[in-house]
């Protein structure tokens, strides 16, 4: 692997790594603000100690996210400094902010709400989580404006003077087209996750308390509310990328030819196997246009014109890649979503799941951890050859003078630090879930009484 391939794989698993204790912050700290709220309006024990339960989770993965996203907006000095400089006066906004967010609002007021037990008031202390939980939203929608600037590149000049790029409105990049169909896409799967590890968790401690039956059920409701708007958002998404990445589109159906109606397919096979495909009809052109009969432009046509308005080269993405990504997200949200709700509908009216069930929910997670990781992984090697799509390739934004050896040697270490964390992260988790929701106190020893005469 040359320079180039090493820095992209580096930057895929910095950012892999940290994509999947982002989606976690954001659900388990709206679940602990709304616990919070439940226990304050109703009083009842359970949520209090659920309240507790989730923001000790909340606590573990907001620091282990938070050490992770500094590294990755340092790589765009480390491997990406070209591009840094060039577009630096656009993405230095949005990743100063995120970082003041990230650090002096989310993590100022999660340690108020830590220890604060006791000794804020009630609603103050209540205030104090549902603050966190607005600011890692905010965290989450203001990061997405630096992603969709490469997607879908606007509100910037080229300075006559430097030759550099100059953000012309902060408002714009936020209100990206690409921004606004993402962010609920993303809040959408971070629902999944989240409900997902709480089901997981509270299945293999239901057997030692009760009160996990809330948080199993709630999970399994973050489930499928998550996974119905995962597809409501992702549809309405596809037909944005569609609009300003059409070569996307095509790539996720290895749609070489400009098709009215063009199929969808399930299944496919191709050489050195004997062509064969499962498809369904016109579903390709409803998700890229939402018509049935609507013309989907082909890779073919695509590379044509871009070669004719770009230069020469090839500006096909790896179909495979694109192609399997995406379907394979498709299937892990679907099938996630699926299974909790046959767990809430075996488990209505207090009745209990089937042994099976229970025995292999805990790796539930695993599915809308997989949806969550391959569909940033189907954004991003879609999009190549492009960094910023249309204005600048990926290989005119690694920093100059990076040696292989330097890459690899950084590769290395941030693999093994990052499979620390990992075990890390795991061994606490798993450590806060063994412990009891609402500890007993043991009796105090009283002496005896004097003896009466």
């Amino acid at each position: 692997m040359d320079v180039l391939d090493l820095t992209r794989l580096q930057f895929a698993v910095v950012t892999i790594y940290h994509y999947f204790f982002v989606p976690l912050s954001i659900s388990l700290a709206a679940v602990a603000a709304g616990l919070e709220i439940a226990w304050l309006r109703t009083r009842e024990q359970r949520y209090l100690d659920l309240t507790k339960f989730v923001g000790k989770l909340l606590i573990v993965t907001f620091a282990v996210g938070v050490v992770t996203g500094l590294v990755q907006e340092f790589q765009f000095g480390m491997g990406w400094s070209a591009f840094a400089k060039f577009y630096g006066d656009v993405f230095g906004p949005t990743l100063a902010i995120e970082g003041m967010l990230a650090f002096f609002l989310e993590a100022t007021f999660l340690a108020l709400w830590y220890f604060g037990w006791d000794r804020l008031p009630r609603l103050l202390h209540a205030a104090t989580i549902v603050i966190v939980s607005l600011g890692t939203v905010l965290s989450a929608f203001i990061i997405l404006a630096a992603n969709s600037f490469m997607q879908n590149p606007i509100a910037y000049e080229l300075d006559p003077a430097t030759g550099r790029a100059r953000l012309t409105s902060f408002h714009e990049l936020l209100l990206n087209k690409v921004n606004l169909a993402a962010f609920p896409h993303t809040v959408a799967g971070a629902a999944m996750i989240g409900g997902a590890l709480l089901l997981a968790i509270a299945v293999w401690r239901l057997a030692a308390e009760p009160a996990h039956r809330t948080l199993a059920r709630l999970g399994a409701w973050l489930m499928v509310a998550g996974g119905a708007m995962t597809a409501l958002t992702g549809d309405h998404l596809g037909k944005v990328i569609t609009e300003v990445q059409p070569m996307k589109m095509a790539a996720a159906e290895a749609l070489y030819e400009t098709t009215k109606g063009a199929p969808f397919s399930i299944v496919t096979t191709g050489p050195p196997l004997p062509s064969f495909s499962l498809d369904i009809p016109w579903l390709l052109s409803i998700l890229a246009k939402g018509s049935p009969t609507a013309t989907v432009q082909g890779l073919d046509d695509l590379q044509a014109q871009y070669a004719a308005q770009y230069g020469p080269g090839s500006y096909i993405p790896m179909i495979p890649v694109a192609f399997w990504t995406f379907r394979l997200m498709i299937g892990a949200g679907m099938l996630a979503a699926a299974i909790a709700a046959y767990y809430l509908w075996r488990t209505r009216k207090k009745r209990d799941a089937p042994a099976w069930l229970t025995r292999w929910l805990p790796l539930i997670p695993v599915l809308p951890a997989a949806a969550n990781t391959l569909g940033w992984i189907f954004t991003e090697t879609a999009r190549q050859p492009w960094i910023a799509f249309g204005i600048s390739k990926v290989a005119d934004g690694i920093s100059p003078g990076l040696t292989s050896g330097e890459v690899l040697a950084s590769l290395i270490g941030f693999t093994v630090v990052y499979g620390v964390l990992a075990v890390a992260w795991f061994r606490l988790v798993r450590h806060v879930s063994r412990q009891p929701l609402h500890p007993v106190e043991a009796p105090s020893e009283t002496p005896e009484p004097a003896p009466v005469y």
